[in-house]
């Protein structure tokens, strides 16, 4: 039976008692690279077109109603005919291998040297369905893996797709969006590679009410991919071009053009906190808040991680993220019914919760503890959170408060403090025991709620 008259020996134990804040904090930016790697699929870095739309064109016309079949030898010698209609039938065929939804032959595509004349195709304004087949081929085959997507853009595709983004063929023009997202989406290199040919003031110039819903979608997206990735970050130029046309975009309706939008934050507030300023002072955080409230997972997600994001910041930049609304919307994300949610939400506070004193006073003012209490009880251990959430409960100074309640003058409640600080909090821990169910289900009811949220 364990007794209350070793105070220091057990303050030993404690896990996180004498760790510095630095080191702490270390620990949650661990945390978020956790999220990071477990959410990497969420928002699709490339996409490949298998869907079948063309521009109505007269040299479309003139090949509908023919069917075409082509061997890999007429593809090749079709492709480098001079005559325009063999070459779009070569192209079209060949842009419908690498459509397929299952194994599309993109290495055999490459190894036949078709990408230097469909980059020559681009070229073509006097046939826009050619171009578009061009495009719709490149765009699939930098769907494939970085070194598919290298032999595209070493074949020279990138300055022709941004050329066509000024194209009077709309099919011709998002074809041309999608194949730069692709090839932006694959890494920080390509990425600068469609930055520094000035790519972006033309994306930026679709963009209008009149645009088709599908269109403005895959702008949002390749402008996300423009943000994505570190080692290096986007640079500062490209970061303050994109950013108002994110600021516009998160007050569309449609569920992908938000996601995406938000995911392109989440991208660049991953970082310094001078990067996560750049977004602050847009003034977009009350936006950002009510996206929090969202229905739609895929529009809730991205607002969150952003949210978490810029919660690593300064205190300053956290005080920004309070004033918007967070706190009240983050203690209801704590009883989401998608464990990844309750995830972030709860790595979110324990940021709050790192912060000055008054950051912790807010957080105690909005009620956080009771549902933190409720997830700790029902699902912390099962999903791997006790560590998390024990760091949590430490910066809010619940070890502090329960330590306190030791010398209470009734014993069953010094005791029950006792159990819940040795169990929970100490060195040495039975993982096979869910965290604190049964401690709070006997013992929570005898310790004074109040007592834990004074300062």
């Amino acid at each position: 039976m364990p007794t209350l008259d070793a105070p220091e020996e057990r303050r030993r134990k404690f896990k996180y008692r004498g760790k510095d804040v630095s080191l702490r904090r270390q620990q949650r930016m661990a945390v978020s690279l956790e999220l990071r790697k477990a959410k990497k699929d969420e928002q699709t870095l490339k996409r490949r077109n298998i869907t079948s739309f063309c521009p109505d064109t007269p040299s479309e016309k003139t090949a509908k109603g023919v069917a075409v079949s082509l061997t890999l030898g007429e593809i090749i010698k079709g492709v480098n005919s001079s005559d325009p209609v063999l070459c779009f039938q070569a192209t079209q065929t060949a842009r419908k291998m690498l459509s397929q939804e299952k194994n599309p032959p993109l290495k055999l595509v490459i190894e036949a040297g078709l990408i230097p004349r469909m980059v020559e195709f681009l070229k073509s304004s006097l046939y826009p369905c050619l171009q578009f087949e061009a495009a719709w081929a490149l765009t699939n085959i930098a769907s494939g893996t970085s070194e598919q997507t290298r032999a595209v853009v070493e074949g020279g595709a990138i300055q022709p797709l941004i050329e066509l983004l000024s194209s009077s063929n709309v099919a011709v023009c998002e074809q041309a969006v999608w194949a730069l997202g692709n090839i932006a989406g694959d890494g920080p290199e390509f990425r600068d590679n469609v930055i520094t040919s000035n790519a972006i003031p033309h994306l930026l110039a679709l963009i209008s009410p009149t645009l088709p819903i599908t269109f403005l979608r895959n702008i949002t997206w390749t402008l996300s991919n423009l943000c994505r990735n570190k080692n290096p970050y986007p640079c500062d130029t490209a970061v303050k071009q994109i950013l108002p046309a994110l600021l516009h975009l998160l007050q569309h309706q449609d569920s992908e053009v938000l996601s995406d939008a938000c995911w392109a934050l989440s991208y660049l507030t991953d970082g310094s906190n001078k990067r996560i300023g750049q977004v602050v002072n847009t003034g977009v955080l009350p936006r950002l808040v009510v996206l929090m409230t969202s229905s739609e997972l895929n529009v809730l997600t991205p607002s969150l991680r952003t949210v978490g994001n810029i919660v690593t910041g300064t205190d300053e930049q956290t005080q920004m993220a309070i004033d918007a609304g967070m706190l009240n919307v983050l203690p209801q994300l704590l009883q989401h019914n998608k464990p990844s949610i309750q995830k972030e939400a709860a790595w979110a506070l324990s940021n709050v919760a790192a912060g000055p004193c008054h950051h912790i006073q807010q957080l105690l003012a909005y009620d956080v503890l009771p549902p933190l209490v409720a997830l700790l009880k029902n699902a912390a251990e099962k999903r791997s959170e006790k560590e998390n959430l024990c760091l949590l409960i430490e910066e809010l100074g619940g070890i502090d408060r329960i330590e306190a309640l030791q010398l209470h003058e009734n014993r069953q409640i010094g005791q029950s403090a006792l159990n819940i600080i040795e169990k929970h909090f100490g060195e040495e821990e039975d993982e096979s025991q869910t965290l604190l169910s049964q401690v709070i289900d006997q013992d929570y009811e005898f310790i004074d709620y109040e007592c834990l949220a004074k300062k």
